[in-house]
């Protein structure tokens, strides 16, 4: 875990299995590190990435206004990553146009403790180059890719998770809008 904390505390990318699909991981409040993800996806810096965080109270420290209906989305099984306004604290680049983050509460037996002990939410992405299949099972992340990252974390390569989380946003009015099933 030391290493691990060495890696992101210096602005580098991991690649490690979330509660979702493997993804590259790097600290989301380092503009740098979040400029390496785009670079090595080879993805417009306009399209924004989903940030992942340990719990509640990390969640409560980027995002003022709090949705009434998030307990449900939260303590669904599904994970599920939610659009929120305003946020702060996430690196700009990391941040939508309209002003909005995508995060996504986690509960792994790696990203959670990994998040908690780091204190910071982390960038959570696919681990493909933009516009191709994200990967269902590590055997599935391409060389550019795993090249292209500076840790790989050793476990869970043989785990199959072909779903990347439901995304929603709560809409001011608290209609749902269901942006990825």
């Amino acid at each position: 875990m030391k290493k691990i904390l060495k890696i992101l505390e210096a602005g580098q990318l991991i690649l490690a299995p979330t509660d979702t699909i493997w993804g590259i991981l790097c600290d989301a409040t380092n503009p740098r590190a979040v400029n390496k993800v785009y670079d090595l996806k080879k993805r417009s810096d306009s399209k924004a990435m989903v940030c992942i965080v340990s719990d509640i109270e990390m969640l409560e420290k980027h995002v003022d206004d709090l949705p009434e209906k998030i307990e449900d989305f939260i303590n669904d099984q599904r994970p599920t990553t939610i659009i929120y306004k305003a946020p702060k604290g996430i690196a700009e680049n990391a941040i939508a146009k309209e002003n909005t983050v995508a995060i996504r509460i986690v509960n792994h037996h790696f990203c959670t403790p990994l998040i908690t002990a780091f204190g910071r939410p982390l960038i959570s992405t696919s681990a493909n180059i933009s516009g191709n299949p994200h990967p269902q099972k590590f055997s599935d992340i391409t060389d550019d890719i795993l090249n292209g990252v500076d840790y790989i974390a050793e476990i869970d390569q043989d785990k199959n998770n072909p779903q990347p989380s439901r995304i929603i946003k709560i809409e001011p009015s608290g209609e749902i809008s269901l942006l990825r099933a």
